[in-house]
C-alpha cells in the first residue's frame, strides 16, 4: 500500500495482490485510522470474501464459495461481525427495503386470502340456497361437509345441485 488512498481502500482486495492477509490486514487498519472512513469496512470485508472466494475458482455468492477456515479469518482480521454490519448505512438501508418489502408481501398474501375465502363463503352460501330451494331443509351432515370443500368442489357442485333429483343423489356427489 506504497503511497496511500484512503478513500480507495475498501478495493485493496480486487486489486493485483490484495487478497493476502498481509494486504488486507494493512486496509483494515488504515481505514479504522481514519474516523471518516470506517463505515467502509463493510465493504472491503465483502470484497475480501469476494477475492478469497475468486482466487479458489469458485462461483455463486461470495457467502457460497468460502470455506469454513476463511470465514473466520475475514471476522478475525476485519472485526467484521454482526455489530460492524448494523453499524453500518447499508445495513439500515437494507433492513428498512427488506422490511418494506415484508409488509407489501404480507398485505398483497392478506388481501389474496381474503378474497379467497370471501369468494368461497359466497359459493358455499349460493350452493345451500339452492339445496334449500330445491328440497327444503339442508341436514346437518350435509351443511358440514359443504363447509370443508375448496372453492373449485364448490363451483363443481353447483351444477350437480341444480340436477340432481334429490339430496341424497346429491349427497353421493360429495367427497368423503
Amino acid at each position: 500500500l506504497g503511497q496511500p488512498l484512503p478513500p480507495l481502500f475498501p478495493f485493496v482486495p480486487i486489486l493485483f495482490g490484495g487478497g493476502s492477509e498481509s494486504k488486507l490486514r494493512s486496509a483494515v487498519q488504515a481505514l479504522r485510522a481514519d474516523q471518516t472512513l470506517n463505515q467502509l469496512e463493510p465493504l472491503l470485508a465483502f470484497f475480501a470474501s469476494f477475492v478469497l472466494a475468486m482466487q479458489r475458482g469458485l462461483g455463486g455468492f461470495p457467502h457460497e464459495r468460502l470455506h469454513q477456515e476463511e470465514i473466520p479469518l475475514i471476522q478475525q482480521i476485519m472485526r467484521w461481525d454482526m455489530t460492524v454490519l448494523r453499524e453500518s448505512p447499508w445495513y439500515q438501508e437494507i433492513l428498512q427495503e427488506g422490511l418494506a418489502q415484508g409488509i407489501e408481501q404480507g398485505i398483497e398474501q392478506g388481501i389474496e386470502q381474503g378474497i379467497e375465502q370471501g369468494i368461497k363463503q359466497e359459493r358455499r352460501g349460493s350452493l345451500e340456497r339452492i339445496l334449500k330451494l330445491r328440497f327444503s331443509e339442508i341436514p346437518v351432515e350435509i351443511s358440514v361437509r359443504i363447509q370443508a370443500l375448496t372453492l373449485e368442489q364448490l363451483e363443481e357442485l353447483m351444477a350437480t345441485a341444480l340436477t340432481v333429483n334429490s339430496l341424497d343423489e346429491f349427497s353421493e356427489h360429495l367427497p368423503n
